[in-house]
């Protein structure tokens, strides 16, 4: 499907996972819709995924950025715009279930806000005037965590929670320049992360098959594919009309009435 992205300026941010991450599976979605990624992470890989793209004929750009960090933040943004002149869509896509519980310092629980949910209103905050000339749009990343509560990790809980309600005031807020503002919800997806802690426990086959057996549809995990695939469309003219929506992207595993999991 042509989405109508082509020449458009994404900015995504924590788009430098390694290989099959989300936000990587999101970057190579956008370039292959012909979407211009302008891509703020703090690792080195994004230098590399640039100039793959770039090798490829694809126009893309790295900021190196310390998403803590509100100085860089203002920073990538006007290397973005001084470069294109425009920004059409974000994607805050930064994100790090990091553990930061009750036992935790205020130091660690300050930080983990930093990063999964503050830098996400910069981002915006500094990209808005160049939203309110293209009439853009805000995709955010949210977590079931936001909803659901996991336990043991405080942070990460109460900034997915302050994602979905940053969603929804800015869909009210920016209403009136026809800027659109929604979030993904994503539950359980087989990323290079989620195998890489599955192999850390010692009944990692019986826990990866009980989470599996809990979501509904397929009893199968969601893949990056599909997340991206759904982001695209978010952020494109196809969802002219959708704001201040949380989209879940998880088999039903958030929403859906416990008596379809199987037994």
């Amino acid at each position: 499907m042509d989405l109508g992205l082509k020449g458009k300026v994404v900015v995504i941010t924590g788009a430098a996972g390694i290989k099959g991450s989300i936000g990587e599976t999101i970057l190579q979605h956008l370039a292959a819709e012909g979407a211009i990624p302008a891509i703020i992470d703090r690792n080195d890989r994004g230098f590399g995924y640039a100039e793959e793209l770039q090798a490829k004929g694809i126009d893309a750009i790295f900021c190196k950025t310390d998403v803590t960090n509100p100085d860089q933040i203002e920073s990538a943004i006007k290397t973005i715009t001084e470069k294109y002149g425009k920004i059409d869509a974000v994607i805050n896509n930064v994100g790090v279930n990091d553990g930061v519980g009750l036992d935790a310092s205020y130091e660690d629980f300050m930080w983990s806000l930093k990063l999964n949910m503050v830098s996400y209103f910069l981002v915006v905050k500094h990209a808005l005037p160049f939203l309110k000339t293209s009439k853009g749009n805000i995709l955010n990343i949210g977590s079931k965590v936001g909803l659901t509560g996991q336990g043991g990790t405080s942070g990460y809980a109460a900034s997915k929670g302050g994602v979905l309600g940053l969603t929804r005031e800015w869909a009210v807020d920016l209403i009136k320049y026809r800027i659109r503002s929604n979030a993904i919800i994503i539950a359980e997806s087989w990323t290079p992360a989620y195998e890489a802690w599955i192999k850390t426990l010692e009944n990692g086959e019986e826990k990866l098959k009980s989470i599996v057996k809990k979501i509904p549809l397929e009893n199968r995990m969601t893949t990056p594919a599909e997340i991206a695939d759904q982001c695209l469309f978010t952020i494109s003219e196809k969802s002219s009309h959708t704001t201040g929506q949380f989209i879940a992207v998880d088999g039903g595993y958030v929403n859906l009435d416990r008596s379809l999991l199987s037994e």
